[in-house]
């Protein structure tokens, strides 16, 4: 599992939850001056990784306002943006006299830590909050900050393009850290950086700005998301791909060359990886051979052979097996 740091404040009595809180919190991220109406007892979690140069945060919490004023920024050490994510709830951020409110999962937006802000974070309702932060130094972003300076506190897609690509990373690993090994957090982190100085590129209009890696990686999150997206289809395959992205079939083989696999592996592998969560539904009594046939497995003997190769037994045994676990 990547490393990572896990805290549940409801494990500790009520008077001591928002000191302990508080504290983890100006340690993972920058100090700041935190009010909320429920302190006698303030239920909230943080799930913190390390990603190599930046390192995540998952919050939940209850509602509350935040202020970074100019004296706790004057004590600060580095440089460093803050990647706010609200996933639920509304989160209202002021800096450089720009202020803005985030829709939940719909925007993101970028924070100069350097610089004062004030932060108002609405649960809308009984529940928590929840928003993913990133904590980057400002030399990982190949963007000049005057340029980013323009972005502070305003509100960027995260639903769409690039920023949507890079909003699936982020939330794939905040929601199962376990899939990844600690030997991962570097890469995993240097694809969070280049899809974010690709979306932020895209947003200023300077895209050709960009290192050749951070394209790369870009173009083959595209690819990897296209292929998600049409796995059920009987048009997806190597060349249909590389022709829906303007690239040539060769372009989009040395794409894939440092993923030690081909573009046709990795879709075989995501519809067999389908076709195991339909296997494993026990809502889906479809027969095997209609749910194989879903994800592009037309021929029955195929289909069983490549299964038990990948998951090391047959279909119907695997099924049989995970309805025998549920009962």
């Amino acid at each position: 599992m990547l490393p990572n740091l896990v805290v549940d404040t409801t494990v500790l009595p009520p008077a001591e939850r928002f000191e302990f809180w508080y504290a983890l919190v100006a340690q993972e991220m920058a100090p700041a001056h935190i009010s909320s109406a429920q302190l006698d007892n303030f239920v909230a979690y943080v799930q913190a990784i390390d990603l190599g140069r930046i390192r995540m945060t998952s919050l939940r919490y209850p509602s509350l306002d935040s202020t970074r004023p100019a004296k706790l920024v004057r004590r600060a050490e580095g440089n460093v943006y803050q990647l706010a994510l609200p996933l639920t709830g509304r989160s209202t951020l002021i800096q450089d006299r720009t202020e803005n409110t985030l829709t939940a999962d719909r925007h993101f937006t970028l924070l100069d830590t350097r610089r004062p802000h004030i932060a108002r974070h609405s649960a809308d309702g009984p529940g928590l909050a929840t928003t993913i932060t990133v904590q980057i130094p400002h030399a990982a972003l190949p963007l000049a900050p005057d340029r980013l300076r323009r972005l502070l506190a305003t509100p960027l897609p995260s639903h769409l393009g690039v920023g949507g690509l890079l909003t699936h990373h982020l939330r794939s690993i905040a929601a199962h850290p376990e899939q990844y090994e600690p030997a991962q957090a570097e890469v995993l982190g240097a694809v969070a950086l280049d899809l974010l100085a690709a979306a932020l590129a895209q947003y200023l209009d300077v895209e050709d700005t960009l290192s050749p890696e951070a394209r790369q990686t870009t173009l083959r999150a595209r690819v990897v998301d296209f292929i998600d997206r049409h796995l059920d289809s009987d048009e997806l395959n190597p060349r249909s791909v590389a022709a829906v992205h303007h690239i040539s079939l060769r372009s989009l083989h040395r794409l894939f060359e440092a993923e030690q696999t081909t573009v046709a592996e990795l879709i075989r592998a995501k519809r067999l990886e389908q076709c195991r969560r339909d296997l494993a539904n026990p809502l889906l009594r479809q027969p095997i051979h209609a749910l194989a046939a879903r994800w592009g497995f037309r021929d029955k003997a195929h289909f069983s052979r490549v299964f038990r190769a990948r998951y090391g037994r047959s279909p119907q045994a695997y099924r049989t097996t995970v309805a025998r676990h549920d009962r």
